[in-house]
């Protein structure tokens, strides 16, 4: 079978992606730049009414990566991001998110005391990241006429997991395939930037405990996660920095690990039996029908991202991360590049171990091997868990979050002309459950921290 570059700009989705060790330089080396750029440009924030919107290092490279990827095609040679190396953008994301879910599990960690305070609000905030999303989507969806794409595009937010679970219910060629595929593609082109301006804007007003609003962070996606908590600590006190990452974090992979099962067995079900009983009362008000040619052309995009992808390139993923984390840590943090070094040392060594653990147990979801041999790594009282949650606390938190919304970035540029097939009604609903999925669970964790 042949096989295709990266680099064409034009990848075809019959045919595996190769990375050229060129690629792998190229976009090394963009990451860097937009990484550098991003932490030099700093944070800017600008009030709107009673509220202030706070844009954090990562935001601008989330943008810068995007406008890079979408220009490539008017850059020289050298300098293009083209299609391919945009899919292969997304690819090394999804690798390069271990790196930062060992440094949440960590940061856990090491705040375990404080995560333990938040006792029962951390368990039933997963109830508003459950249910969050069809509480405030689905009525929207129906007020504005969409039919069965509302359940796919309000179970969840309509992550990897749950692009599986519609496909095996009902098919991606169905309307819940159709609503499902447009909240993924909403979620990766405008999910972080998002969450970002509506967490920050509403951490402005402090009508909420900044802890109900971290757990309300933890949605189980990791860049949305990055981004909410970035801008929520920026209108926080900054002592309560740690204890918020560590809060957000412990919310994030709880709702990565259960989210799969609520929305199977939970959300899914109840948001479909609410559209059967709210449909007829408020689908009237449209006679809005979907295109039904979005499904093929976001499944074509999707089948992209299954091309080659080995271990070497997973390694290439954390390196990517690892340069971009030494980058901000010591140039907006001031932390020392050795320190830093060492410090991803011992992230890259735990990256290395949790692949090893996966490999011999390859019928145990990825995730779950990830949270349990990190946390006993950074339970308190184990061996050398003092040790390494010491040295790996010299990464600043925020520092991941800027090589990994790059990432996003670059991938997001190859999903805009799927973006704009879109209905606006199907991109209003999707940022609704999203913002549904935040302020639900920020509520439910409200009435503990009252």
């Amino acid at each position: 079978m042949t096989t295709t570059s990266v680099s064409e700009s034009a990848a075809s989705p019959t045919k595996p992606l190769h990375a050229t060790w060129a690629d792998r330089l190229k976009i090394f080396m963009a990451i860097l730049v937009v990484v550098a750029i991003a932490e030099a440009i700093g944070i800017v924030h600008f009030q709107i009414g009673p509220g202030k919107v706070l844009l954090q290092p990562m935001v601008w490279a989330l943008l810068i990566a995007a406008a890079w990827g979408i220009a490539s095609a008017y850059l020289p040679s050298p300098t293009r991001i083209g299609r391919g190396l945009q899919v292969y953008a997304g690819q090394l994301l999804n690798a390069g998110l271990i790196m930062f879910i060992i440094k949440m599990s960590f940061t856990v960690g090491g705040a375990l005391p404080e995560v333990q305070k938040a006792g029962w609000a951390l368990i039933f905030q997963e109830l508003g990241h459950t249910f969050g999303t069809l509480v405030l989507g689905l009525p929207i969806a129906l007020l504005l006429g969409v039919k069965r794409e509302a359940v796919g595009a309000t179970f969840s937010i309509g992550r990897e997991g749950n692009l599986v679970i519609i496909g095996e219910k009902y098919g991606m060629n169905s309307p819940e395939g159709r609503g499902v595929l447009a909240e993924y593609i909403t979620g990766t082109v405008l999910g972080a930037l998002f969450i970002a301006l509506l967490a920050g804007f509403i951490a402005s007003l402090h009508i909420f405990d900044p802890r109900s609003l971290a757990m309300g962070a933890g949605v189980g996606s990791g860049s949305m996660m990055a981004a909410a908590i970035g801008a929520i600590n920026g209108q926080s006190p900054p002592e309560m920095s740690k204890e918020l990452i560590a809060i957000a974090s412990a919310a994030n992979l709880m709702t990565a690990v259960l989210g799969f099962y609520f929305a199977l067995f939970f959300s899914l079900p109840a948001c479909s039996w609410l559209y059967d009983k709210l449909e007829p009362v408020l689908g009237r008000f449209s006679n809005f029908k979907p295109d039904v040619n979005i499904a093929p052309s976001i499944a074509n995009t999707a089948d992209m991202h299954h091309g080659r992808f080995g271990f070497i390139d997973s390694l290439l993923a954390w390196l990517v991360v690892a340069g971009g984390v030494l980058i901000a840590n010591s140039l907006t943090y001031k932390v020392p590049a050795a320190s830093s070094c060492a410090a991803l040392a011992f992230v890259l060594g735990v990256a290395l171990l949790v692949e090893l653990v996966a490999h011999l147990l390859p019928k145990i979801p990825h995730i779950f091997v990830l949270v349990v041999v990190t946390g006993l790594l950074s339970l308190p009282g184990l061996p050398l868990s003092s040790f390494l949650v010491g040295y790996i606390d010299k990464l600043n938190f925020l520092a991941f979050t800027t090589p990994v919304l790059a990432l996003a970035g670059f991938s997001v540029a190859k999903d805009l002309p799927i973006f704009k097939q879109l209905s606006w009604r199907i991109v209003v609903v999707s940022l609704t459950a999203a913002a549904g999925t935040f302020i639900c669970a920020t509520v439910i964790s409200e009435f503990f921290h009252r």
